[in-house]
């Protein structure tokens, strides 16, 4: 009988250690799963300010560009005749 209880005893035991184990992952879990989509939310951000550096630097670029010399005309025609072309692209977007 003895013998019985302490096996019953030491499952018992291994159960409340697997009990603190499960409660405490699932906590670590529950954290994690908040740092992710805290960095998914600053990725998301980052990205973002990036496009808007990208944008404002191809602007800058097409503003030195036609600001420019002799040398950058040929440059600046394909850049303007580039952006008349998105132009029409939206146009034709828009009109469907």
């Amino acid at each position: 009988m003895s013998n019985i209880t302490e096996v019953v005893n030491l499952v018992e035991n291994k159960l409340k250690i697997l009990l603190e184990n499960y409660i405490f992952l699932k906590e670590e879990n529950e954290l994690l799963y908040n740092k992710i989509t805290v960095l998914e939310n600053q990725i998301v951000k980052e990205k973002q300010l990036y496009d808007e550096i990208e944008n404002k630097h191809q602007t800058l670029k097409i503003a030195k560009t036609i600001e420019g010399s002799k040398e950058d005309r040929r440059e600046t025609k394909l850049k303007i005749n580039a952006l008349i072309r998105e132009v029409d692209i939206c146009i034709n977007q828009l009109s469907e």
